[in-house]
């Protein structure tokens, strides 16, 4: 009995108040933190000697053959999500486990009790989203009775958190991790093809108010989709208490392994250094998977995730059970125990513990032990419920250029660090990110009979979307009045400029044109019928906002085209536009795209190229409702600077 108490007992005491011998580094390469006093008040005591010298070591069940100690365990609530994430459900949607199979709200806790005992200190909710089970804060309850759990924590993409959250933290939920990838709520609502930005963000506002400290936020940081987002991120800590925890992307099943999306830890940190030097170093827990820093004087704090370029298997103590209740000791292995089955065979708590022990003992050294990680087949990350380094990026590629003169969705922080009430939080928050981050760039046509929707634009250079350009240059000559026809283009090339001599392709050689202020501007039409069009027009189309996700689709087009046409130069765009109005009249998007630069060469097949772009996706997002959509009217309507002179078209 006295051994048994010191294994489950009297070790669980000192692990609580000891911690890690002084002077040991953690992961970061900083120094862990001292004993605590109430650690140095037991050493200093006859009992607390005795238990040092006498008590029973981890448990065995809960060590690996690494001497590993693992006492923390996430526990996955549902498969099923309120988003769709383009990163973490495949696109063709997961099969999901039959309710019967899943883990009733009993068997988490008769598990959850059963893992405390063997010395696991805390336990995470994930999912799918945890919070949209039912049951969760009944869950919540009934853990925080088991004695021994020091803490309960939830991973959540912060939904339904505002809501949640009173509830939570009384039945005791003292943790919170809140996905989000990106503070812009155009980019947002693309990757996760359903609204709610504004609910994750008062989420992390009511987190914040009701004493959450800190409040920590997930941010995968993948290439050429929010790495330009990093100082706005580590500004938002500013008047916040956030721990921002920058994860290095990781590959998973379907994913192939690029290391050009990846952003180091190191970059990440290059990047921050140069914007606060005074960037501080913080000590960190022994068994932490975090490097964190610190801006001074930043009420919050940020944190990098080293999953890929210093990875933290040495000193993982992380085991996970699914929703449908299989054990994985690693998040990257595809071996799985299950637990439910043996719970409902009737299996005793002895032999239940020598299972785990069992899987535990299996554990490899790293990444499941697989030296090329591109290669593991896993479980979809929804169904696993893991740390969020295993977010699968593979079924979208995003173009967001690093540089912040090309960013198509800057932010300001002013926005985001003063919550409204909730009475003002809808129209009134939404407004005002309306004001600072777009510009309405389509403008109604007084003659036309037809409905608009206007969508806002990526504001660089706040520039309207007009056929008739006020920018054009003096002695432009434009089209003749008669419709349809075009106009006469100042000194035009008789000949094709993209043929050399003997008649092969070459691109043309502009380092000896003068620099000048181009612009071009082109349209689309996509006729959807009548079924299609009235779908689009309520955002009933499955595949989510098709107006959103074309606009942004032809602005990573317009930056793209040089390498989807094969002569065109690499131009840096200063300012790009896509706006989408719907002609009520035809059943069709009208589609309007402007490019602007300062260069050599015009952005005339940048402005058509965006607008051919958003015009496919249309067709993309509405096939599946019907394939009798025709697009039409392709066409450049003006262009202005260049040796050629300006054009536009009536």
């Amino acid at each position: 009995a006295a051994a048994a108490w010191g294994r489950r007992g009297g070790s669980a005491l000192l692990r609580g108040v000891v911690g890690a011998a002084p002077g040991r580094a953690c992961s970061s390469g900083a120094p862990v933190r001292a004993p605590s006093a109430a650690a140095q008040e037991l050493q200093s005591s006859g009992r607390g000697r005795f238990l040092l010298a006498h008590a029973a070591p981890f448990s065995a069940f809960l060590t690996d053959s690494f001497g590993r100690q693992h006492n923390y365990l996430r526990i996955s609530l549902t498969e099923k999500c309120n988003l769709r994430c383009q990163y973490c459900m495949p696109e063709e949607g997961v099969q999901l486990t039959p309710k019967s199979e899943l883990l009733t709200a009993q068997e988490i806790i008769s598990l959850a009790r059963l893992f405390v005992k063997e010395g696991v200190e805390k336990i995470r909710l994930t999912g799918g989203e945890p919070l949209i089970r039912p049951d969760v804060v009944d869950i919540v309850g009934q853990l925080y009775k088991i004695e021994g759990l020091k803490t309960i924590a939830v991973t959540t993409n912060g939904i339904n958190l505002a809501r949640l959250l009173p509830r939570l933290k009384e039945a005791g939920l003292n943790a919170i991790n809140i996905s989000l990838d990106t503070l812009v709520p155009a980019k947002f609502e693309f990757i996760v093809r359903r609204k709610g930005f504004h609910k994750v963000m008062e989420g992390i506002h009511k987190a914040t108010e009701l004493g959450y400290r800190p409040v920590k936020v997930n941010c995968v940081v993948m290439r050429g989709f929010n790495e330009d987002e990093l100082l706005d991120f580590v500004d938002f800590t500013k008047d916040l208490p956030l721990d921002v925890r920058f994860i290095e992307y990781m590959p998973f099943d379907g994913n192939k392994w690029n290391f050009k999306k990846m952003v180091s830890y190191k970059e990440m940190l290059d990047t921050i250094k140069q914007r606060w030097p005074e960037l501080e170093k913080l000590p960190c827990e022994a068994s932490s998977t975090a490097k964190s820093y610190k801006v001074p004087h930043f009420q919050g704090q940020i944190s990098f995730i080293t999953s890929m370029s210093e990875h933290f298997c040495g000193s993982c103590n992380r085991l996970r059970i699914t929703a449908d209740g299989n054990l994985k000791v690693c998040l990257f292995g595809n071996s799985e125990v299950s637990l439910r089955d043996h719970l409902r065979s009737g299996a005793s708590e002895e032999e239940l513990v020598q299972i785990i022990g069992a899987a535990v003992g299996r554990k490899k050294k790293q990444h499941a032990g697989m030296f090329n990680i591109s290669q593991m087949k896993n479980r979809p990350m929804i169904l696993i419920g893991g740390f969020p380094v295993g977010k699968m990026y593979s079924h979208v590629t995003f173009f967001f250029p690093p540089e912040p003169a090309l960013m198509s969705f800057p932010l300001r922080q002013d926005a985001l660090q003063n919550p409204p009430n909730s009475k003002q939080w809808g129209p009134t928050f939404s407004h005002r990110l309306t004001l600072r981050a777009s510009c309405c760039v389509f403008q109604k046509d007084p003659s036309s009979t037809f409905d608009t929707k206007c969508l806002e634009a990526s504001p660089v250079g706040q520039v309207s979307v007009d056929c008739q350009s006020k920018d054009t240059s003096p002695g432009s000559e434009f089209c003749t009045r008669d419709s349809g026809s075009s106009a006469k283009v100042p000194r035009a090339s008789d000949n094709l400029t993209h043929t050399d001599e003997e008649g092969r392709a070459t691109m043309v050689d502009v380092g000896g044109k003068p620099d000048s202020r181009r612009r071009a501007v082109a349209s689309a039409v996509v006729r959807l019928g009548e079924k299609a069009f009235g779908m689009v027009r309520q955002n009933q189309v499955k595949k989510g906002d098709v107006l959103a996700v074309a606009q942004i689709a032809g602005i990573q087009g317009a930056k793209l085209t040089s390498q989807l046409i094969p002569l065109c130069h690499n131009i840096p765009l200063n300012h790009v536009e896509v706006s989408l109005s719907l002609d009520e009249a035809r059943c069709a998007v009208v589609i309007r795209s402007s490019c602007q630069t300062w260069g050599r060469t015009g952005v005339e097949m940048e402005a058509l190229t965006a607008a051919s772009l958003a015009a496919l996706t249309v067709y993309d997002m509405c096939k599946a409702v019907t394939h009798d959509i025709v697009i039409e009217e392709v066409k450049l309507l003006s262009k202005t600077g260049g040796q050629r002179g300006d054009f536009s078209r009536v």
